[in-house]
This record gives structure tokens, sequence and C-alpha cells, in this order.
């Protein structure tokens, strides 16, 4: 068996050789920022047909978070390609955040085929440090995928306190999804 697994080991390490060798010479982060979001605008569109109940579901209480003002104010981190976007309620003013600047270009596409929404601004931060957020200006925060490749997630979660009105996060629990 330990010998099954030590090749299984080997195949893995071969097949991740170029990968390595990429990122040890510095190409593989700028190909990545540049392919990546051409991959995620695909694998949306699929995850979104495979997810639409749920995330229907997930969405449905965020017109319940307006301010007093009525106007509501969503943040979402990670927004991608913004396959969010038709699940949100109409009228709300979305501020997207990412750290890849080249999402824009498929950002753009679902901004126009989302005419109900007001569209903010795309701020390209990381999750843990989204200093240009004001305090406290945000009524809903929303990160769909992005958990699991943040290096810090506390970090992010207080982050995601900090540019929450202050009546949002009272009592408030964070609320992790897999969808």
């Amino acid at each position: 068996m330990s010998v099954i697994i030590f090749l299984l080991q080997l195949i893995a390490a071969v097949i991740m050789l170029p990968l390595h060798i990429l990122h040890y010479l510095g190409i593989w982060d700028s190909f990545m920022k540049k392919y990546f979001p051409h991959f995620i605008s695909k694998f949306c569109e699929t995850y979104n047909k495979l997810m639409n109940d749920q995330k229907r579901s997930l969405f449905s209480n965020i017109p319940n978070f307006s301010g007093p003002t009525k106007q509501l104010r969503l943040l979402e981190i990670g927004c991608g390609s913004g396959a969010n976007f038709r699940y949100y309620p109409r009228g709300c003013n979305v501020t997207c955040l990412d750290i890849n600047p080249n999402f824009q270009r498929f950002l753009s596409k679902n901004q126009a085929e989302n005419d109900h929404l007001t569209y903010e601004s795309f701020v390209v931060a990381s999750a843990d440090n989204m200093m240009s957020i004001g305090d406290g200006s945000m009524d809903v925060v929303v990160c769909t995928l992005l958990v699991c490749s943040v290096p810090n997630i506390p970090a992010v979660v207080k982050e995601v306190k900090r540019v929450l009105r202050p009546e949002c996060t009272m009592g408030a629990r964070v609320e992790l999804s897999t969808s």
C-alpha cells in the first residue's frame, strides 16, 4: 500500500512540476491574474445553473438589511465576474471588491446584464485590507467562493465587521456557506 501512495505522490509531483517552475520564475502569478478571470467567468455560468435555487434562497433576505434610508448598500468581496448580481434586489447599490483588476472586463458584462442594480465602484484590494471602504458604510457584505483562498480569515472577518453599519454587527453572526 505504501508503494502505491509513493507512486501517486510521485505522479502528482511530476504533474505539478511545471507549475512550481513557473512560480519559481515569477511567471505563475501574472499568468494566473490574466487567465483566471476567463476560467472563473465560464465556471460561474455553470455553477449558477447548478446552485440557482440555493442562491435564491440564501440571498432572499438581503432586502431586510437596508439601513434607515431604505437604500441598500452592498459590498461584494471577491466579486470576480459578478456572478451573484442577478440575485441581488432591485435598486441595490453595489460596490465590487477584488484583488485581481483583470476581472473588471467580465464584471462590466454582468453589470450591463443586471441593470436593476446601481454600481458604485470597483475597488482593487485584498479582503483582509479594505481600507478604501469606509467604516460602517455597508448594509450587507457578500463573499462567495472566497474564504477558501484567503490567507487570514480572522482579518477578513474583522474588516467585514468594520465596514458594516454598527447596527448590522450587533449580535451578528458570520455565516459561512459552501455555495
